[in-house]
């Protein structure tokens, strides 16, 4: 047997003379003599010269070797066991990884974070100040509640979480903030940008909450903003993509790929005369504009939370989380 992987088990039997068993099964024990039993023991059956084969339900064991053996359970109610033999079960063989691909033609991956390992803060990613947000770490007069803290990005599973929760600051504006996850190529050492005519796909997990406001989306010196993707549950199958650059916008609806909860796959291919949106690999808007034949742009993947303007606030101080696969960029 493999690792994860149920099987059933198969006993014949056979008497010197017939008899009929209360139960008769297949036993497994653990090194450590732990009952493992195959489901679907046959009951009141009769054990004669001419045998009887039974097959058992199935079950799935961890990778070891355990002892399996047939059992049966005479009238009289005592337990008997028959020959045992070893039982080998092979650990699960890893999926092969298979090779990321973009849906633009003759792209190879350039730069990518997987999220399999700690954040790499100051290397990699930024976390606590943008300057798309005026104040560097907040910005309320874009109608959000956000205090950026590299504290509020996780890393298990293979997934970035980005935990947003009310906060002890006060903004400019009064209200109270919540401090939330960022990540920005701005400021990093590699200090990584995307110009035209690399493509970049992100897989999501939309969140619940209202107030939620999660997007992926590009700046560089006060612009060069082209928003691969913004949503808000409270449109709960809306996608907002947008180029800034040269202006454009297309707001998606799409209930069988964009759902709270839902894990959809997200890309923008930049080109100079066309920027393309993608969702699950199908190009879905074409916008005719592009972003000139020079532009370049760092990346932001972040949580924001609506101020109440345009979208509902948080209802309650309960934390809000949104979930990250990967980032990836071809070229």
């Amino acid at each position: 047997m493999t690792a994860g992987v149920a099987g059933t088990a198969s006993l014949t039997v056979r008497s010197s003379s017939c008899f009929t068993a209360q139960a008769l099964g297949v036993g497994v024990r653990d090194a450590f003599g732990d009952n493992l039993d195959f489901p679907g023991e046959a009951h009141q059956v009769q054990i004669c010269p001419t045998g009887l084969t039974i097959t058992t339900g199935a079950r799935a064991f961890a990778a070891g070797t355990y002892t399996e053996f047939g059992f049966y359970q005479d009238q009289s109610g005592q337990w008997h066991n028959l020959t045992s033999l070893t039982l080998q079960v092979a650990a699960a063989q890893p999926p092969a990884p298979s090779t990321p691909a973009s849906p633009v033609p003759g792209q190879s991956l350039i730069w990518s974070d997987e999220f399999n390992g700690p954040i790499a803060w100051g290397t990699r990613w930024v976390g606590d100040k943008t300057s798309a947000y005026q104040y560097g770490n907040h910005n309320p007069n874009d109608d959000k509640l956000d205090w950026l803290s590299d504290s509020n990005v996780s890393v298990s599973n293979g997934a970035a979480t980005f935990t947003a929760q009310p906060s002890a600051h006060i903004l400019e504006n009064g209200l109270q903030a919540w401090t939330t996850g960022f990540l920005t190529t701005e400021g990093s050492q590699e200090g990584f940008q995307v110009k035209t005519g690399d493509y970049v796909e992100t897989r999501v997990q939309m969140p619940n909450a209202l107030g939620a406001w999660p997007a992926l989306w590009t700046w560089k010196n006060g612009n060069n903003e082209v928003d691969s993707f913004e949503y808000h549950p409270d449109n709960p199958s809306l996608l907002e993509m947008t180029n800034h650059v040269l202006p454009a916008q297309r707001y998606l609806s799409d209930p069988a790929d964009v759902a709270p909860g839902q894990w959809v796959t997200i890309g923008t291919h930049y080109g100079a005369t066309s920027v393309d949106w993608y969702v699950n690999g199908a190009k879905v808007f074409s916008d005719g504009q592009g972003v000139g034949a020079n532009w370049s742009a760092y990346l932001i993947l972040n949580l924001s939370i609506s101020a109440g303007h345009y979208h509902p606030a948080p209802q309650g101080n309960s934390p809000i989380t949104f979930s990250v696969d990967y980032i990836r960029v071809f070229g």
